[in-house]
């Protein structure tokens, strides 16, 4: 069975109605970037940054899936589905994909202050000040943010040299390391770029562009890639 990787970003969860701070003349509902999603940000002004997060978290439990999230899971019929997600939302695992690789955290988990293993379900959209994991340090949403390592980049990278095909989606591939993970996929490899406002990338071959919205080019690609597994 051949390998798909898929990477996604922004794009693919603004059609389910989730705003992004690069579609918005660099802000995030209003809130400058630096504002709430640093590690500066947060020891700043820690209420701030839990307010907005807390907004964030309680707008997806109004958001559904979208064609593109669902098309993906399709795939899984005839392939072995790898999916590496720049986004925060679990709008992949409701679709209903088994395999998801969040390269910058998960809105619906927090963690601890002082140790970073030390991840927990939230229960509900709210985290508040006081809440404390068990070493009793105040919990923090189990974000990357921006200036923070990316501890999950390495899986991605073997995931991506493994990949027979390589499937890129809503993403500009500005923001880095996640960026680069399309550089590490094999020579020859099918790759597959999904956005509307999708630019040839360099360096590589057998690229096939898409140059729609998740909804409408990834359902297309999945039904192309289907058929071919016939």
């Amino acid at each position: 069975m051949k390998k798909i990787v898929v990477l996604t970003g922004a794009g693919i969860s603004a059609e389910s109605g989730l705003r992004t701070f690069r579609e918005s003349n660099g802000l995030w509902e209003e809130h400058r970037v630096e504002d709430v999603a640093t590690y500066e940000a947060w020891q700043r002004n820690q209420q701030l940054v839990l307010d907005f997060y807390n907004q964030r978290r309680k707008q997806l439990y109004y958001v559904k899936p979208n064609a593109g999230h669902m098309a993906l899971v399709e795939l899984e019929k005839k392939f072995d589905v790898q999916i590496i997600t720049q986004n925060v939302d679990d709008l992949h695992e409701q679709a209903g994909s088994s395999r998801v690789l969040h390269l910058h955290g998960e809105l619906k988990k927090v963690r601890s202050t002082i140790d970073e293993h030390l991840v927990y379900e939230l229960n509900g959209w709210e985290l508040k000040k006081g809440d404390l994991c068990e070493k009793g340090s105040q919990l923090r949403p189990h974000i990357v943010w921006f200036g923070e390592a990316v501890p999950m980049i390495e899986p991605a990278i073997e995931i991506s040299a493994e990949a027979d095909i390589f499937i890129v989606i809503g993403t500009s591939l500005n923001v880095y390391p996640a960026a680069g993970l399309v550089y590490y996929v094999k020579s020859g490899t099918p790759v597959y770029l999904v956005d509307p406002h999708a630019e040839m990338l360099q360096g590589i071959q057998n690229l096939t562009v898409f140059r729609e919205t998740a909804g409408t080019g990834v359902p297309k690609l999945v039904n192309q890639l289907m058929k071919s597994a016939l």
